[in-house]
């Protein structure tokens, strides 16, 4: 079957491709966003990915069109699929037909550690024999790529709240049905769909009301949104936290010789000592997401103990991407509030005493609003330094409620932080490297290229040192 994808290049949607080339599909696909790692990915796999979007793209009349999610109804090549008459799906809905049908259905939720957890999973049940399935956001380093089609009953899949499609106006995670499910946590995110915290709360109420009633739940009761959520809940239900009373938690918490260790606390038993790559104590919470998984599934101790030390994490997951100079250049998709504070805490733990560098760029639709204005200022605790890029793509977001660069970095100096914006991305990198010396972690926050600054900079950094 000739499947063709609008937008091929997101993240799920680039997952999805990868899942039915190895199904023995002929894939093609467009975007008009095309960068590594995911262009790099669909490359390897001889996919043709067309830049931007025309009707032309669909000139071999596909038998099956999957439109994604980023995709309006007035796209050009959207209209013409539907004006030709060809059948078409969601990404979920794709995902629904030809995978997950047939299958135990393992979805991870919540507003952050969805890709971590869920690759996470996906490596320990392989490692300990289950031979899943799987569809991550983001490239798993243990697989080299985003997705994997196995011949066992799981398939753990990231289960986002965004809507399905503009012809589907609901969150992702319910078309996928899940018989076992993570809910995380649950925050205000993206701004562009969901009016306000309550419409967020009400999506992941609608899934815990859908779990089937011999379904699980892994609830990180960290959170008091998610504690709520579950009150009620018809399914089994398992908690787990770092900070609040829970059937699974960790204590005698360490990071030494470059890994995290802790003790688990389950059915009022502690384990033997477990060693994570993993570190940080958002981290910690999606290992015991991961770990409360595993439990109910029935995988050994013992097998969760192995997979975990040898998991090697998430591209664009505090991924090192060079050093030069005893200068660390390290990417993050961290860029909700939340995150980027948790992230910057966990290489804060890292790297010890090296002086923390971090580079923003406000990029995605909730980031780019002025939603979380004053809320960034206290994310940056962590941080030495603090470098703002312009908002991206800013013409799009109206002046009123457009994010305001300048106003978070005058914010963090009036706390005493370093602290400069940019006004484009040629500023960002001069005054990253007016700042950076040997010793120092550069991270660079953003959900997608960051026009490249990665690159430029390790470029830069690297002739400086040769002068």
């Amino acid at each position: 079957m000739h499947i063709h994808l609008i937008a091929i290049c997101g993240a799920g949607m680039g997952a999805l491709a990868g899942l039915l080339k190895k199904a023995g599909h002929h894939v093609t696909g467009s975007d008009q966003n095309v960068y590594p790692p995911m262009s790099t990915y669909l490359s390897k796999l001889g996919i043709q990915v067309y830049d931007g979007y025309s009707p032309e793209n669909i000139s071999e009349t596909p038998d099956l069109v999957v439109i994604g999610n980023a995709i309006r109804k007035e796209n050009p090549e959207s209209q013409a699929v539907i004006s030709a008459g060809i059948d078409f799906l969601s990404f979920p809905g794709a995902l629904r037909r030809f995978f997950l049908c047939d299958r135990t259905t393992i979805a991870v939720t919540g507003t952050h550690g969805k890709t971590t957890t869920t690759a996470l999973l996906a490596w320990i049940l392989t490692s300990a024999g289950y031979d899943p399935s799987f569809l991550v956001g983001g490239i798993c380093l243990n697989f080299d790529g985003p997705v994997r089609l196995g011949r066992g009953d799981y398939f753990v899949i990231e289960g986002d709240e965004y809507d399905t499609a503009f012809f589907d106006k609901v969150p992702k995670f319910l078309r996928y049905q899940p018989d076992v499910a993570v809910l995380a946590n649950v925050e205000f995110d993206h701004a562009d769909i969901y009016p306000n915290f309550d419409a967020v709360f009400d999506a992941f109420a609608a899934l815990v009301a859908n779990m089937p009633p011999n379904g699980f739940l892994a609830a990180g009761v960290d959170c008091p949104s998610v504690r709520r959520l579950v009150e009620n809940a018809q399914c089994i239900v398992t908690t787990y936290a770092t900070d609040h009373p829970a059937d699974i938690s960790a204590r005698d918490i360490s990071f030494r010789d470059a890994a995290m260790r802790f003790c688990l606390t389950c059915e009022n038993r502690n384990t033997a000592e477990l060693k994570s790559p993993l570190v940080g104590m958002h981290n910690l919470k999606n290992i015991l997401a991961a770990y409360a998984i595993c439990k109910n599934i029935g995988v050994a101790h013992d097998e969760f103990a192995k997979g975990l030390a040898s998991f090697k994490g998430i591209k664009r997951r505090q991924e090192v991407r060079g050093v030069v100079n005893d200068i660390v250049v390290i990417d993050d998709f961290a860029h909700h509030p939340t995150a980027v504070r948790e992230t910057l805490n966990a290489l804060k733990m890292q790297w010890g005493r090296r002086r923390i560098v971090a580079i923003f760029e406000p990029r995605t639709n909730t980031s780019r609003r002025k939603y979380f204005q004053d809320k960034y200022a206290k994310s940056f605790h962590s941080a030495d330094i603090v470098i703002v890029a312009p908002v991206y793509n800013q013409s799009m977001i109206s002046s009123e409620e457009r994010f305001d660069s300048e106003k978070l970095a005058l914010d963090l100096r009036d706390i005493g932080k370093d602290a400069a914006s940019a006004a484009d991305l040629d500023e960002t990198l001069k005054l990253s490297m007016e700042k950076l010396r040997p010793g120092d972690v550069a991270v660079l926050f953003s959900n997608g290229g960051f026009g490249g600054l990665h690159e430029k900079l390790l470029e830069k950094l690297t002739i400086t040192n040769r002068n």
